[in-house]
């Protein structure tokens, strides 16, 4: 009876070690065959490229949840994962007006999976301002497609008396250093507003830095500062409750949100422009038919009546541009920023 017991248990044992075998070398099999299937598509990139994409893009954002750039910025990768057929995930890291992100976009692989939304600051503004940044926007990034843009208004306090633009033009020249403008601080898109407006229009006006654009603009309302350009957005609903008064936009032309409402160029300054945009882009070196695939499933997006209605109700419009004059776009926007700080000695 032990002999057959013994036995029985050998045969069990043996059966057992064959199955063990025999899913082992499935296993090998199946990771030989994803190997293979690897090594195939990094011998012909094009397999890889005609199949993207297979798994979850990374949506660089360099500001805090909650803010313009995270807004927008999730309007889109929510359509966009719609269309790709694949989750997008939105990963913030702020700081230093979006170079974090810029940075960890510039070095990663341009493959599809990391992209960037990025921003004027970062972009066009930094590399003017940090010698030591650790990216070229220009040469370390693609640009894919422009989305929005963020006009500004120039915004004056009730109590300074001023009652247009060329009424604020005559103020300065009568009184040069009197008049005071408010910024979110030295360097940022509002302060280099003011100092591009002030040099096209040769005025002496003294610049008040602050820690942010909400300590900028209450000290605005109430009087202390008599001058800041403000984000639509923000702004807007002051002006209309009565607490700021807008005498002009930063776009080249009038915006369909405020119609009524000039644009600086219109008095006399034509080549005069300060935006915030914002668009997407991807790590030097993406293939082209991927380039062109997430353009094309954007430019869609941008035609959607309810995209353009959110972004119109965040303060911000449709800014459509392609990758080649996205790119030459950036080139002259950071061209321009360039002489601008370095005419007026702006550091950060």
């Amino acid at each position: 009876m032990t002999s057959l017991l013994k036995l029985g248990r050998a045969r069990l044992f043996g059966a057992f070690l064959s199955r063990l075998a025999a899913t082992t070398l499935l296993s090998l099999a199946s990771l030989t065959q994803a190997a293979q299937a690897q090594t195939r598509q990094a011998a012909d990139p094009q397999a890889a490229i005609s199949q993207y994409p297979t798994r979850t893009i990374k949506m660089l954002v360099g500001f805090p949840p909650g803010g313009p750039n995270d807004q927008l910025a999730r309007l889109l990768a929510l359509r966009l994962s719609e269309r790709l057929k694949q989750p997008i995930v939105i990963e913030n890291k702020p700081g230093s007006s979006g170079e974090i992100a810029a940075t960890q976009a510039a070095a990663a692989q341009p493959d599809g999976y990391t992209l960037l939304f990025g921003s004027s600051g970062a972009l066009t503004i930094s590399p003017s301002l940090n010698s030591k940044l650790p990216y070229d926007p220009l040469k370390d990034l693609t640009p894919i497609s422009m989305v929005a843009l963020n006009p500004m208004l120039l915004v004056v306090s009730p109590k300074s008396g001023i009652t247009s633009l060329p009424d604020l033009i005559t103020r300065a020249k009568a009184q040069p250093g009197k008049l005071t403008f408010a910024s979110a601080g030295t360097g940022s898109p509002t302060h280099l507003s003011g100092e591009l407006f002030r040099d096209m229009a040769g005025i002496d006006l003294l610049h008040v830095p602050y820690k942010g654009g909400g300590p900028a603009m209450n000290d605005v309302m109430s009087g202390e500062v008599d001058i800041y350009f403000a984000g639509l957005s923000t702004a807007l609903p002051l002006v209309n409750a009565g607490r700021l008064h807008a005498h002009a936009i930063t776009t080249r032309k009038r915006s369909d949100t405020v119609p009524n409402l000039p644009s600086i160029s219109e008095f006399g300054f034509p080549d005069y422009s300060s935006i915030i945009w914002y668009g997407v882009l991807s790590p030097a070196g993406l293939p082209q038919p991927i380039v062109t695939m997430l353009r094309e499933h954007i430019l869609v997006i941008m035609n959607m009546p309810e995209f353009r209605k959110q972004l119109s109700d965040s303060g911000a419009e449709i800014f459509d541009q392609g990758p080649a004059e996205f790119k030459a776009f950036m080139k002259e926007d950071l061209d321009k920023w360039a002489k601008v700080i370095a005419a007026t000695k702006v550091t950060k």
